[in-house]
């Protein structure tokens, strides 16, 4: 082929670099004008900590482009990966992958590895050390001769890249997280630290980007955890060095128009999510219906079938049918894709002077799809002597100021409280209060005292006497019922992104946050809101810090909460690992503000989680 047919042909150009940026907006405004004037459609992501990029254009254009960002110092040593392909034919593909138009944005980081988003990155400067293609093939080779090391090869990737391609070698174990998203990778490294220390540790992901970011953290970990080593290139550039596929099984899951690339081995590793059958074509864009992660189906099975699927993560946390109420809207597992609105279906505006933000990079380091922002799902849990009902009412302010972010689901409490009223003293000349008439809904609570009573019925009782603003420290039972139901409602109707807790129910939200993650992640959820809440002391869970993000709201001296005072909310806020969470003091008693500032502030926490 003639040299101007090859820059006549598509290509697409991937890079990161890992260094300090000394003018970002400058940055900025190079990559602006050099993409523009070439005709680079894709992804610029530029943060303090380097840059991030993923285009597609002429061959001869991404050539140029290669030449003048070489030319900036910054870039010295920078890996660019281009690879030639064919025009995209799905426009569909072309739109979720973000090739529709140039995106250049400022971020926080170029990946956001830690599953806490207001806790400290690694250090990037003690990633794992770099193999080569043929180093890291080579290590692989004389695995079966390394007896005195123990190997283990680990894929800092997303399962449904893994799905349809990954390293085997029979002398090597391979660890696959199977998460759905990058930021899950942490924790999973944690439960399996055991896998991992004293092992020989290689890490490979598609680009490389996410190996440098992981690595540190594994590194971070200390004695045991020091023999970490990242494939450098990814994938991508070993499939170049080893066209048969080497120890390299399948295809290579990419982020662009191509879907997917391969090796000349024409074996599949992937199969269909109905019947099992050798399958890996992700063209056909079939995804879960509860989590939206792209899925496996084969065309038999998609003619056959009604188009409702069901990913295996889901599966696995039960996550089969059924309605599910939720504050904005009514989810139903019987609604098919089409029905649904395509979250990935997006454009990408043309963007220079904007906001920072901490979007996922362009290899796709946070969510499972394209670049989008779905609505966080906040478990929200009432407070004492409340029901879902009437704590979806008072916080119906709450819920519509968040609800381009958020969708609040409600449940009513698993303990039934009688129903009782207090009696107007006795007074010359009035008679005593009659016991109200009126048809009442049922109070529920998460925690209760040892001598309440449960019961069921339906007349209205006299209280045993005045209302105790303290009465919260004696309601230190009834904790194993409650997990025991919550631990279904995740189950059945979750996932949950985070819990919203409002005075007991915050104080029940705490306890779920000490116990998080020990449920085989059934009750896994990323962040809490704690309202007015209080500490109730559970022996079972140890007295380390709490290391969950979370924000924390409640009156100052001045908001003369009446009920939970701000010494008893402070000591909740200082049961946390400060490093990870927010207080947020307001002066307006016992409720939930949602005026500025806090509810900006309120608004400001959630968006890191999305």
């Amino acid at each position: 082929m003639a040299d101007d047919e090859k820059g006549n042909e598509d290509g697409i150009l991937l890079y990161y670099k890992y260094a300090k940026v000394p003018d970002v907006r400058d940055l900025v405004r190079f990559y602006d004008s050099n993409c523009t004037s070439l005709g680079l459609l894709g992804r610029v992501r530029i943060a303090p900590d380097g840059v991030n990029v993923t285009v597609g254009g002429k061959m001869s254009s991404l050539k140029k482009h290669i030449e003048d960002v070489k030319s900036i110092g910054l870039f010295e040593g920078t890996d660019f990966k281009l690879a030639s392909c064919g025009a995209p034919s799905d426009d569909r593909v072309v739109k979720e992958s973000g090739f529709t138009s140039l995106s250049v944005r400022v971020v926080k980081e170029l990946v956001t590895l830690h599953s806490h988003p207001v806790s400290k990155s690694p250090d990037i400067s003690n990633a794992g050390k770099h193999l080569s293609a043929v180093e890291f093939h080579s290590v692989l080779q004389s695995a079966s001769k390394c007896e005195d090391k123990k190997i283990v090869l680990l894929d800092a990737r997303n399962v449904y890249e893994t799905r349809i391609g990954k390293f085997r070698n029979p002398h090597v174990e391979t660890l696959d997280p199977e998460i759905r998203q990058y930021s899950d990778l942490p924790a999973w490294i944690d439960e399996h630290s055991d896998q991992l220390h004293g092992s020989q540790v290689l890490m490979y992901c598609t680009g490389g980007i996410r190996c440098e970011m992981a690595s540190a953290y594994i590194r971070s970990k200390g004695s045991g955890f020091e023999n970490v080593y990242q494939l450098f290139g990814g994938i991508q550039r070993y499939l170049e060095e080893f066209p048969d596929g080497g120890f390299f099984k399948g295809k290579n899951f990419v982020f662009d128009h191509r879907i997917a690339v391969g090796s000349h081995d024409p074996s599949i590793v992937g199969s269909c999510l109905i019947c099992g059958s050798s399958f890996d074509d992700y063209s056909l864009r079939c995804r879960c219906i509860h989590c939206r992660m792209l899925v496996l189906v084969c065309n038999r099975c998609q003619d056959s079938s009604d188009s409702v699927y069901v990913c295996e993560l889901c599966k696995k946390h039960s996550k089969g049918g059924g309605g599910l109420t939720t504050e904005n809207s009514t989810f139903d597992s019987e609604r098919t894709l089409d029905t649904m609105p395509d979250l990935l279906t997006l454009s990408i505006k043309h963007e220079l002077d904007i906001p920072l933000d901490n979007e996922p990079s362009s290899e796709h380091t946070g969510r499972a799809d394209s670049e989008y922002s779905r609505k966080l799902r906040i478990l929200c849990l009432h407070g004492f002597r409340q029901n879902a009902s009437n704590f979806k009412g008072r916080t119906s302010s709450l819920a519509k100021k968040l609800k381009s972010i958020a969708e609040l689901v409600f449940v009513d409490a698993p303990h039934v409280l009688p129903f009782v009223y207090q009696p107007r003293e006795m007074e010359p000349h009035r008679s005593p209060r009659a016991a109200p008439s009126q048809q009442a809904n049922k109070k529920f609570a998460w925690l209760v005292s040892p001598d309440s009573s449960f019961s069921m019925g339906s007349e209205w009782k006299i209280a045993g006497g005045p209302f105790d603003p303290l009465q919260y420290q004696q309601q230190t039972e009834g904790f194993e019922k409650s997990y025991a139901y919550l631990k279904s409602v995740f189950s059945k109707k979750g996932p949950f992104d985070g819990v919203l807790g409002f005075s007991q129910g915050a104080a029940m939200a705490a306890l779920l946050c000490a116990c998080r993650g020990n449920e085989g992640r059934v009750m896994d959820f990323r962040f809490a809101v704690l309202c007015s809440g209080f500490p109730v002391i559970i022996e079972e869970f140890g007295q380390g810090l709490i290391d969950c993000p979370s924000l924390h709201i409640f009156g100052n001296n001045r908001g003369n909460d009446r009920q939970i005072a701000r010494n008893v909310s402070e000591q909740l806020a200082c049961m946390f690992d400060k490093s990870c969470s927010v207080v947020v003091e307001h002066e307006s008693g016992h409720i939930i503000p949602t005026w500025s500032p806090y509810i900006d502030q309120i608004r400001s926490f959630l968006s890191r989680f999305l």
